[in-house]
């Protein structure tokens, strides 16, 4: 199936994937988040808020997805291995190693991972129970107090920071009305009691299901969705009967993020509520695509933050904050190697590879929810091919659905971009993909003015062009 995506026109979903993950996609052309709405890519690795066990369908036909930064259809999730062939990746349980990049940022195409989402099972599975349940027939008892337990500790270090940030974290549990749901991690927005998480935390919980949310100090409320956003995988709940001494996580400039720069995460990794990780920034722009794995998920976009901070199922929506406390990102997905996760669970936990949506992007996407409760995405007009090559992001010969593949009238076209041609850049960024385009679109706002770099029987040329605007994941 076709649509149409934020950045351009949604490519038509891929066929389905053979049984095994690491099988190739069954079509290689998507449409590009960017300007064209890409396809799902195949089943991601195992992301912390991941529901589904089984890889997504892969694509249905080979059209283009639309590269303007709209999520891509329902099935257009290849199977391939892990950023090789034309595939996606394999299951998000099964994830081959991501190849060598090619001289490129990330390896390009090889590069773009389709992450698992890291939301953890409802209940937190048996972790919880077993932090809940732990023997405490033994008794420790101290010698009489010398002074030494009384330490004072540096508001700088990260023991300061997570004391001051743990009170404005709250993990989530969704529950849908059938029954099934997970557990997340969001953080305190504003004093109005708007709390920022993940799209697929909450994804359960949006037609009629159930929303709590819990402070570290045990209160519990109930919540309700504002707004949620597939394609940014950010959404926003509001707290009922909101406590008047919230008090907001400070924001930090992802863009001024640095790689080597300290990270600290907080969230409830299987279950374990107010948990702080370490790490470090390991990479930035890294292009991800992510989603659950169920069958009817959509893949969600992002140009990440990569940290080596532990983040496994359950960090999902929860902030990654840098050593002042600022929140610099949106724990989201990881990249897994294998199935079975703490206590037998059946997800795949850390092996060092998080990423986060850079918090200059989740706050417009916060605000804009907040305001009309549906996303903005910026978008080119053009329908790209999300085919696994490290070449750039080409335009496809047919837009999702039998549509022209650019828009007419659109940014692409006013610009003079053609079916065939092949973006190789977006301002300084090197585009090796469609879904790399995808997320980098999205990372701008319509009607900023971008410079495209592309390439035309063998010529290369560079335009300008302004960014157009679509409203909603389905519009």
């Amino acid at each position: 199936m076709s649509t149409e995506n934020e950045g351009n026109v949604v490519p038509p979903a891929p066929s389905a994937p053979p049984v095994p993950v690491e099988s190739p996609a069954a079509s290689p052309h998507q449409a590009a988040q960017g300007g064209v709405t890409p396809p799902p890519p195949s089943a991601p690795p195992h992301m912390p808020g991941a529901y589904g066990q089984a890889g997504a369908p892969g694509p249905q036909d080979g059209t283009g997805s639309p590269a303007d930064g709209s999520w891509p259809p329902p099935s257009s999730y290849g199977v391939g291995g892990a950023g090789g062939g034309s595939g996606w990746g394999s299951p998000y349980q099964h994830q081959q190693p991501a190849p060598k990049p090619a001289g490129r940022r990330g390896g390009l195409v090889a590069a773009v991972l389709v992450a698992a989402l890291v939301a953890g099972g409802l209940g937190g599975g048996i972790g919880y129970t077993l932090a809940r349940n732990g023997d405490t027939t033994s008794t420790t008892v101290s010698a009489s107090d010398t002074g030494a337990s009384q330490i004072k500790r540096d508001p700088s270090s990260i023991a300061g920071v997570a004391a001051r940030a743990l009170p404005s974290t709250v993990t989530i549990e969704a529950e849908g009305n059938g029954g099934q749901g997970g557990t997340g991690t969001g953080f305190v927005f504003d004093v109005q009691g708007h709390i920022v998480t993940n799209n697929h935390v909450v994804a359960e919980a949006v037609d009629g299901g159930r929303l709590t949310a819990t402070f570290p100090d045990g209160k519990k409320y109930d919540a309700e969705v504002v707004g949620h956003a597939q394609g940014y995988d950010v959404a926003v709940i509001k707290l009922k009967n909101a406590p008047s001494d919230l008090k907001p996580l400070p924001l930090g400039d992802s863009d001024k993020v640095a790689v080597g720069d300290e990270t600290i995460a907080i969230g409830a990794p299987f279950g374990l509520s107010n948990t702080v990780t370490t790490g470090i920034i390991s990479a930035k722009n890294r292009p991800v695509a992510s989603s659950d794995g169920s069958s009817d998920s959509k893949a969600s976009y992002m140009s990440a933050l990569q940290t080596d901070a532990s983040i496994n199922p359950g960090n999902s929506g929860g902030p990654l904050l840098d050593a002042r406390g600022a929140v610099i990102g949106i724990n989201s997905a990881i990249q897994s190697t294998s199935s079975g996760g703490f206590g037998g669970s059946g997800q795949s936990g850390s092996i060092g590879l998080g990423f986060a949506i850079p918090i200059n992007q989740a706050r417009y996407v916060a605000q804009q929810l907040i305001k009309t409760g549906k996303p903005v995405y910026a978008k080119i007009g053009a329908s790209v091919s999300l085919e696994g090559t490290t070449d750039g992001a080409k335009i496809t010969d047919q837009g999702a659905g039998g549509s022209d593949p650019v828009e007419p009238g659109g940014p692409a076209d006013k610009a003079g971009l053609k079916p065939g041609d092949v973006i190789t850049k977006l301002d300084d960024r090197v585009i090796d993909s469609g879904p790399t385009l995808i997320g980098e679109i999205w990372t701008h706002q319509p009607g900023d003015k971008v410079t495209l770099t592309y390439q035309r029987a063998g010529k290369e040329h560079t335009v300008d062009l302004t960014l157009g605007s679509r409203i909603g994941d389905n519009g």
